[in-house]
């Protein structure tokens, strides 16, 4: 892991900050028990250039004999890595970045919360009809 803040600490933080994450699923690799090996990198960058995260690592895959097999076929065939794989890695390592982003006092990189707007009342109208 690795993560710098960019940012002066007596600085008022932008207004605006986009977060980009990527997951990069480097190679899958067959183990001698029969798991499977991922080595990831999973990045987090901020605009502006406020800090940097980066989280490398391993995941390991354990499952049925045909099923590893299939895994590593596809990527031999340059087929997109599993989604549930992506999902794991991708879940642990946002965990790690967001507890590493509280220490360097940025923003984590969660997505945003939808802002509902707000409810309207109806509007009473000044319209008058007399018989």
């Amino acid at each position: 892991m690795s993560a710098e803040r960019f940012w002066e600490i007596d600085r008022p933080m932008p207004a605006q900050v986009q977060i980009g994450v990527n997951i990069n699923m480097l190679d899958i690799g067959q183990r001698s028990d029969g798991s499977l090996d991922a080595p990831f990198l999973f990045t987090v960058n901020f605009t502006p250039s406020i800090a940097q995260i980066s989280i490398k690592g391993k995941a390991r895959i354990s499952g049925e004999s045909e099923e590893t097999k299939k895994i590593v076929e596809e990527h031999k065939a340059q087929k997109a890595p599993p989604v549930q794989l992506v999902q794991a890695v991708s879940n642990a390592a946002m965990a790690d970045a967001i507890l590493i982003s509280r220490s360097l006092n940025i923003p984590p990189p969660l997505p945003p919360i939808p802002q509902q707007p707000p409810a309207t009342q109806p509007t009473k109208s000044d319209t008058r009809y007399t018989a």
